[in-house]
C-alpha cells in the first residue's frame, strides 16, 4: 500500500512525512532537490496496545503503510506550474494520495502565489493532475493510429479512450466515471492520475486549530464535497511536537489542548477507509500483529497473509472478538463463555478478528 504525499511547496509535507514515519526532517530533506523521500509508517491502533499489554510478547508489529513525500512543485501567478513533470511522474506509483494544503500564514514561509487559500491550491493541483490523464490519453491514441496496423481491439482501446477524454473535458475524475468491469481493468492500465483515492489534509497553526478557522474554510469544505475529497483538519507542527513527548505526558497534553486522538491516527484511519481495508489480529508470546487485508476478504485467502502454506493447507480458523477479550480480560474466559468460533475458508474476516489458523501441510 503506498501512499503519496502530494501539495505544492511549503505546505508542511516534509513535517506530517516527518510526522507518521519518524523519520528526522534534516535526514529527510538530505534526499536531494526534487528526491521523492519514501519512509514507512505503522498505524496506530490501541487494539494492538492492550493485546500487547496482555500477551507481553518478544515482538509487536502495527500495520503498516509506505509513505512518498513527493516533492512539490512551485505554482506562479500565470496558473502554470514548474516542476509538474516530475511531481506526476512520482505520484503514479501510488496507490492513493494525501493532498497537504496550506492554512497556516508565516511571514518568513512566503507562499507562490502571495496568498493562502486552500481551496484555490487544491483546485489548482486537481486541474493539474486532469491535464496529466488528458495528455496520456492523446498520447496513446496517436501511438495506436501511427501503428502499422489497427485492430478491433485498438479501435475499442480508442473508442473508450475518446469517452474518457470527453469526460475529463467535461470536469469529471476518472474515479467517478461509469465504466463497466472490464473497461474499469483496462483503465487501470494507463494509472490515471484522477482515479487515485485521495484525502485532503489542511494545515493549520496552534491559533487556527483553537479559534477552528482558517482563510477560505468553507470554500475548502464545498470544493472537497464537490470531488467527494475526505477532509482532515491539522495542525501538524503541533502534533510533531506531541509525539516527541514522553509517553505519560502526551495524554495530558493531549487532553489539554482539546485533540481527542492523535492525527497520524485519524489520518492512518482514514487512509484505511478510503481504501477498503481492514486489519485481523493474530497473538501470542512471541508476537501480537495486525495484518492488512480487503474489506470481504475470506478466511483461507486472509491466512496467506501470514504465509502461503497455511492458505494451502488451511483446515479452520479459530475467531475470537476483539471486544471478547477486552471485556473479559483473557483468552480462557473468552472461551468459558462460549464467545470462541470455528469458521471455515468462505468465513468473511471481520475488522478487528483475532485468529488462529488451523492448517496442515
Amino acid at each position: 500500500m503506498k501512499i503519496g504525499l502530494i501539495g505544492l511547496n511549503q505546505t508542511g509535507k516534509t513535517t506530517l512525512f516527518e510526522l507518521m514515519t519518524g523519520k528526522d526532517s534534516g535526514a529527510v530533506a538530505s534526499g536531494g532537490k526534487g528526491a521523492a523521500n519514501i519512509g514507512t509508517a505503522s498505524v496506530p491502533d490501541e487494539r494492538i496496545d492492550f493485546l500487547s499489554a496482555l500477551y507481553k510478547p518478544k515482538k509487536t508489529i502495527y500495520a503498516k503503510i509506505e509513505l512518498t513525500d513527493v516533492a512539490g512543485f512551485s505554482a506562479s501567478s500565470d496558473g502554470k506550474s514548474s516542476g509538474a513533470a516530475k511531481f506526476l511522474n512520482d505520484v503514479r506509483p501510488c496507490d492513493a494520495l494525501i493532498h497537504v494544503l496550506r492554512a497556516f500564514d508565516d511571514a518568513s514561509v512566503i507562499h507562490d502565489l502571495g496568498s493562502i487559500d486552500p481551496a484555490r491550491d487544491l483546485e489548482d493541483v486537481e486541474t493539474e493532475m486532469l491535464f496529466a490523464d488528458m495528455e496520456v490519453i492523446e498520447k496513446r491514441i496517436v501511438k495506436i493510429k501511427t501503428g502499422k496496423k489497427i485492430t478491433k481491439e485498438n479501435e475499442d482501446e480508442i473508442a473508450l479512450l475518446e469517452r474518457c477524454n470527453n469526460w475529463l473535458e467535461k470536469g469529471g475524475m476518472m474515479r467517478d466515471m461509469e465504466l463497466s468491469e472490464d473497461e474499469r481493468l483496462i483503465v487501470r492500465n494507463y494509472a490515471f492520475l484522477t482515479e487515485k483515492p485521495r484525502i485532503a489534509v489542511v494545515n493549520m497553526n496552534d491559533g487556527q486549530w483553537e479559534s477552528h478557522s482558517y482563510p477560505n474554510m468553507a470554500g475548502l469544505g464545498e470544493l472537497c464535497a464537490r470531488l467527494g475529497i475526505p477532509l482532515i483538519e491539522l495542525c501538524v507542527e503541533m502534533e510533531l511536537e506531541i509525539s516527541k513527548l514522553p509517553d505519560e505526558d502526551k495524554a495530558l497534553f493531549m487532553e489539554d489542548i482539546g485533540i481527542e486522538e492523535p492525527g497520524v491516527a485519524v489520518l492512518a484511519q482514514a487512509v484505511y477507509r478510503l481504501l477498503g481495508l481492514i486489519s485481523f489480529l493474530t497473538v501470542g508470546e512471541d508476537e501480537v500483529r495486525a495484518w492488512t487485508i480487503d474489506e470481504g476478504t475470506q478466511a483461507k485467502k486472509a491466512a496467506g497473509k501470514v504465509h502461503s502454506d497455511i492458505e494451502r493447507g488451511f483446515i479452520r480458523a479459530e475467531v475470537v472478538k476483539y471486544d471478547s477479550i477486552k471485556e473479559l480480560g483473557s483468552m480462557a474466559k473468552v472461551k468459558d463463555h462460549g464467545l470462541f468460533r470455528l469458521e471455515g475458508k468462505e468465513y468473511i474476516v471481520v475488522d478487528g478478528d483475532i485468529i488462529n489458523f488451523r492448517f496442515n501441510i
